[in-house]
């Protein structure tokens, strides 16, 4: 059966490819609209799914509240620790010796964000010659990139080890993004860095830094410390805890909200090692890079298309090291309320547009001989639930229970049917014990708020959390739908940078 799915693909890789990006928008519009006619025809096997979904959605928030707990104090203790002190006394003849090349794939980013971004790796406590900064601006930005580029060359010069910047050309068939941009300052960097200087291409690590980071002083001293402690460094990928925290409290309260919500989320993940997959802003070697020959640049998530093609590269032999050191992103924001919101809007469809990686996932999987069965089926499906599951969550935890009862009267007589919304509705009301962990873990990793002298803005915060059913359909529910089904009808979207102020 294996060798005859594997023979189809190879001869048919157009026609499998269009399958396989139907099945995403099928699913996922089946399951949201299986309550409405199945509550007419079969209301029993409608109200045992709801059920079991709701069961599903209180494990899942009593294991993200024990987890994220966890991670808050690994962060907390991981902020503290003396990094640089430890990896002198465990390496004291190699830590100097390994570099790091970090690549900021940028377009349209404001001066004052570019220089915030490099102002937090000037303050980085490994030697500041071992930071090598690659600026890769778009060639289509125009003069602004170059006025950009000048001024950030005079401000950074001889502070780094190198600090270059580029232009990345359109080329086609490449796929304009954050995917193509950094492959094409990688490659740019490594001709420098390693052709031309001589660096040793096994001591060098190379980062993927949006525009918007800014890293916790001692990062790359924390993926130095693991770099030399870990076994098979070139099959690895870093991640640290990116939270979106940088201007948390000049966005609207439900922009506040979600942001939160993913900065949690993030945190948690950092100890789920067998679903952790990098995000955002992570760091590999720059060995395994060229191994692999670099980034995608026919993609729009260049992060998971990453992972798994280093995954499948490696035959399996691959994962993502936790850092428990913060990672501090822009939540969505713009210059008012309705564009803020149309920001956000874009960005999660954008992020859920991840479902288009799922074709190439289970091509290679099935593809994969070399890799135990197991293995890959775990760490694929676990990607594959996430993914098309994303517009389903909502319907199913908010509004399936009441369905039954409301379409069917006979069903709504029986038993089953008077004592489904009290069940859903006890397992739902357990499962909010996680947003108060959520609450609360937020509230201890926020910066400051600016106006904490005013009693109103404490009384506040809190209360902004009632608003998640209807932030989760319009910015979670929505966004997914949008990228199932444009993804099911080949409507392919454009990646569209999220807009700074």
């Amino acid at each position: 059966m294996g060798n005859f799915v594997r023979n189809y693909f190879k001869i048919h890789p157009v026609r499998t490819q269009r399958a396989l990006e139907i099945i995403p928008g099928l699913f996922s519009w089946g399951l949201i609209l299986f309550p409405f006619w199945g509550s007419l025809i079969i209301p029993d096997i409608v109200a045992y799914y709801i059920i079991a979904f709701a069961i599903y959605w209180l494990y899942k928030s009593l294991l993200l509240s024990v987890l994220a707990i966890a991670a808050h104090f690994k962060i907390q203790a991981a902020s503290k620790f003396d990094w640089i002190a430890d990896i002198k006394k465990d390496y004291p003849d190699t830590w100097n010796k390994i570099h790091h090349l970090i690549i900021i794939p940028t377009y349209k980013e404001p001066l004052t964000t570019l220089k915030r971004t490099l102002k937090a790796l000037k303050n980085q406590k490994i030697p500041l010659k071992n930071i090598h900064v690659m600026l890769s601006f778009e060639e289509r930005e125009g003069s602004d990139a170059r006025e950009k580029s000048k001024l950030l060359l005079e401000e950074f010069r001889g502070i780094f080890g190198n600090m270059w910047t580029t232009y990345h050309p359109d080329i086609l068939g490449e796929v304009k993004g954050k995917s193509s941009n950094t492959c094409w300052g990688a490659k740019q960097a490594k001709k420098i860095l390693i052709d031309e200087q001589g660096l040793d291409l096994n001591m060098v690590t190379i980062t993927s830094e949006d525009a918007d980071a800014v890293f916790h002083p001692n990062y790359f001293a924390a993926v130095t410390q693991d770099f030399l402690f870990v076994e098979e460094p070139y099959n690895k990928i870093w991640q640290g805890a990116v939270v979106f925290y940088n201007n948390i409290w000049k966005v609207p309260s439900a922009v506040r909200v979600l942001s939160s919500m993913y900065s949690v989320i993030q945190m948690h993940l950092l100890m789920r090692s067998d679903r952790l997959i990098n995000f955002s802003t992570y760091t590999t070697s720059l060995k395994h890079v060229v191994d692999i020959d670099y980034w995608d640049t026919d993609v729009i998530p260049e992060d998971y298309r990453l992972f798994f093609k280093s995954y499948f590269a490696k035959k399996g032999n691959f994962d993502v090291r936790p850092i428990f050191l913060p990672i501090l992103s822009d939540a969505a924001e713009s210059h008012n309320t309705w564009s803020t919101y149309n920001n956000l809007y874009q960005q999660l469809t954008r992020w859920a547009w991840g479902v288009s990686d799922d074709a190439y996932i289970i091509k290679q999987y099935v593809k994969a001989t070399e890799i135990p069965f197991w293995d890959k089926t775990i760490r694929v499906f676990k990607t594959i639930q996430d993914h098309f599951l994303w517009p389903v969550n909502w319907f199913a935890v908010t509004i399936s229970a009441f369905l039954p009862p409301l379409l069917n009267p006979v069903f709504n007589r029986t038993v089953l049917g008077k004592t489904l919304p009290q069940v859903t509705s006890t397992l739902l009301t357990l499962s909010l014990v996680s947003m108060i962990v959520v609450f609360v873990i937020d509230a201890m990793n926020r910066p400051q708020r600016p106006n904490r002298y005013n009693p109103l803005s404490y009384i506040m915060q809190p209360l902004e959390f009632l608003l998640l059913p209807i932030i989760g359909f319009f910015f979670s529910a929505l966004p997914g739908i949008d990228a199932h089904t444009r993804l099911m009808f080949g409507k392919y979207i454009e990646y569209k940078v999220t807009e700074k102020v």
